[in-house]
């Protein structure tokens, strides 16, 4: 968006949807419930295929990690007869991470993309519960 444009009022200045479009983070929006059964993740990933995204556990299973690359396709420079009005949409490599919680069953993740929407499923396993304190008593040596 050039500034000139921007004084003669031809576009409409928000900062906000600037950082949007210039932050891969957040124009990559994830949606995070928890049901009774699992944790499920879903990823708005328009135009990209199963293909072009990465799902992992990582940090010894205490991580889930989503990223990607959004290629630069239809930017091409030895064209210099295109003229781009307006460069909106988010290009380039993307990660998302989330911290993931002590019942998740890492191990049987699972993930499934349909129409650019990535939804993964990590199940939820029953937390052992710590040890109530247990106050023990001292005997007296009699010697």
């Amino acid at each position: 968006m050039s500034l000139i444009s921007q004084l003669r009022c031809d576009e409409i200045f928000d900062p906000f949807l600037s950082l949007i479009n210039k932050c891969p983070v957040l124009n990559t929006p994830t949606d995070w419930k928890e049901t009774p059964d699992a944790h499920i993740f879903v990823s708005d990933l328009p135009g990209l295929k199963k293909e072009e995204v990465t799902v992992e556990v990582v940090d010894e299973g205490k991580a889930l990690q989503i990223s990607g690359d959004r290629k630069n396709e239809g930017f091409n420079e030895d064209n210099k007869n295109d003229k781009w009005h307006r460069v909106e949409r988010c290009r380039g490599k993307f990660l998302r991470r989330f911290r993931l919680p002590e019942n998740a069953k890492s191990d049987e993740v699972k993930a499934s993309m349909e129409n650019g929407v990535l939804v993964v499923t990590v199940p939820k396993q029953e937390v052992k519960k710590k040890p109530e304190k247990k106050v023990i008593d001292i005997e007296e040596i009699k010697g």
